[in-house]
This record gives C-alpha cells, sequence and structure tokens, in this order.
C-alpha cells in the first residue's frame, strides 16, 4: 500500500502544487500595495498582461494549434465565454475584497468552495452524498446563517467568491481543452473587454495609471504573472499528485489569507466570525475526513487482486 501511495505523490508533484498555493496564499499582500488603484482597472491589467505570458507558454509548449481549433469551435468557444465571465467575477471578488479590508472574508469564501463543489456535484450531477458530506454542506451553510444574522445582511463577498469559482470549476470541467490551452482562451476573450474599459476611462479622465508611479506600473505589469505563473504551477504539480491530496492541501490557501488577515492586517475576530470560523473549520474536517476514507477505499481495492493471486 505504501508503494500506491507513494506512486500517487512525488516531490515533484509537491514542489509545483506548493508553489502555487504559496503564491496564491500571498496574494493579499501584492493586492493590498495596489488598494489604492481602482479594482475593476487591477483586473484589466490582470487580464492583458495575463496573455502574452499564457501565449509564450503555448509556444514553448507547441500547443498554439489548440488555441487556434477553439477558435474555430463555436460550441468551446462559447463554453470558453462562461468560463472567463466566471472567472472574471472571481479576481474582481477577491481584489475587492483584499482592497477593502475584507481579506478574512475572502479567507471565508476559499474554505466554503469545496464543501459548495460536493453541493453542485449532488444537486446538478446526482452524485450520492454520504452522511459526513452532508454534515460538512449543513455546517458551512449553517456558518453563513450565522454571519447573516449577526451582520443583519448576508457575507455577500465571500458567497460570491463560492458560487463563481465553484461555477467555474463546474464548468471548467466541460471544457474540452487542456488547462493552459483553456486559461489562454479565456485571456485572450476577456482582452477586449479589458480594454475596452481602459479605453473608456481614459475618455472619462478616471484611469488611475495615467498618473501611476514607477512601483504601480510595476505592480500592474506584475499582474500577468501573478496570474498565469501559479495556474502553470499548479496545472504541472496536479500530474504527480494524488485527487485526495490535492483536495487536502488546497486549504493551505485559505488558511494562509486567513491568518494574514488577523495577524497582519489586523481585521477584527469577533462576534459572529468566532462561532462560525469554527463551524467552517469543523466542515473542513468532515471534508478531510471522507476525502482520505475514499483514498483507503481506493487503495485497498487495488490490492484485493493481489491478494486474491496468492
Amino acid at each position: 500500500m505504501r508503494g500506491l501511495q507513494m506512486s500517487d505523490d512525488t516531490p515533484r508533484g509537491f514542489a509545483f502544487a506548493g508553489a502555487a498555493f504559496l503564491i496564491w496564499g500571498g496574494l493579499p499582500f501584492y493586492f493590498k500595495a495596489l488598494e489604492h488603484v481602482p479594482t475593476v482597472e487591477v483586473i484589466a491589467h490582470r487580464v492583458i498582461w495575463a496573455v502574452p505570458v499564457a501565449l509564450a507558454l503555448l509556444i514553448w509548449l507547441g500547443r498554439t494549434a489548440d488555441l487556434r481549433a477553439a477558435f474555430r469551435n463555436p460550441r468551446m468557444l462559447s463554453m470558453a465565454c462562461v468560463t472567463a465571465a466566471l472567472i472574471s467575477v472571481n479576481w474582481g471578488t477577491y481584489v475587492w475584497l483584499i482592497q477593502s479590508g475584507q481579506a478574512m472574508e475572502a479567507a471565508l469564501g476559499y474554505y466554503i468552495n469545496p464543501i459548495f463543489s460536493v453541493f453542485l456535484g449532488a444537486t446538478l450531477l446526482g452524485e450520492k452524498l454520504s452522511l459526513r458530506q452532508w454534515g460538512a454542506v449543513a455546517l458551512a451553510a449553517s456558518a453563513v446563517v450565522v454571519l447573516t444574522v449577526e451582520a443583519g445582511s448576508l457575507p455577500l463577498g465571500a458567497l460570491l467568491i463560492v458560487f463563481s469559482w465553484g461555477s467555474y470549476a463546474f464548468f471548467k470541467r466541460a471544457l474540452p481543452i487542456g488547462p493552459n490551452q483553456g486559461f489562454a482562451l479565456e485571456a485572450l476573450i476577456l482582452m477586449p473587454v479589458a480594454l475596452a474599459y481602459l479605453a473608456w476611462a481614459q475618455t472619462q479622465g478616471v484611469l488611475y495609471v495615467a498618473e501611476a508611479s514607477a512601483l504601480d506600473w510595476a505592480l500592474l505589469l506584475g499582474c500577468g504573472v501573478i496570474t498565469a505563473v501559479p495556474l502553470i504551477l499548479y496545472a504541472n504539480g496536479a500530474k504527480g499528485l494524488s485527487l485526495s491530496t490535492i483536495a487536502i492541501s488546497s486549504y493551505s490557501i485559505p488558511t494562509m489569507i486567513f491568518l494574514i488577515s488577523v495577524f497582519i492586517f489586523r481585521e477584527p475576530f469577533e462576534g459572529g466570525r468566532v462561532v462560525a470560523f469554527p463551524m467552517i473549520w469543523a466542515a473542513m474536517a468532515l471534508y478531510i475526513w471522507e476525502v482520505l476514507r475514499k483514498r483507503r477505499a481506493a487503495l485497498a481495492a487495488k490490492t484485493l487482486p493481489q491478494h486474491g493471486a496468492g
């Protein structure tokens, strides 16, 4: 069994995925440094400067033909428009939460994400949930209720992250193209919108970069790198890790965001949050427990033929 586990998870997979998670978890620092730049303008630059990085990767991999074929396929192009719209909502919500001092709410959204994906699988794909999975869903939903009652309104930022990313992941599964090609396709679809916004902002006299400092320009240009690079690292890391390892280790991202929000940004951790976050962590524990249980069952199933042959 140990041999099977090691074949599932490789040091190379851990290195690539770990680097991706470290970048994603540290992004609050990056976008906090751009808090004086309008969120829409940051997202526009994030899209525009991600395009050359994504295209350079495809040229290096020799996969540009896949991209050209995608633009000739109306069904694939329409599906990519849906995923592009969803990822832009996710990016915009995340950047806005960080810039407005609500990093903890972003962490909440990403904690709930995997559980929401499980719920989508049950409601849209007819997947049967175990008792522990239903418990995780119930705890996450109850945590949202607690926050809503305490604040008098829904945690809209967190819910936008949950629904945009969960829906993006759901529809992305139906996009018949590789992850690197898919990212380049989405960026190219969004680029005309981003350029149109910057042109409009220029005509209205509200374009921030017209008076941006050298540091601001460096950070805005770097948005393409910090957007594309972790996705590329993750795509390569996923090849050397089991799905259960990826599912569990991805919780490091909201944990880093939560710790940054509390100890670096000094956001208040009080009131309903003191109740809601432990509920989310309990839901996370149930989710991880079920992932590990399924992994053990799968490994046991692989060893059965060997025992039978003896």
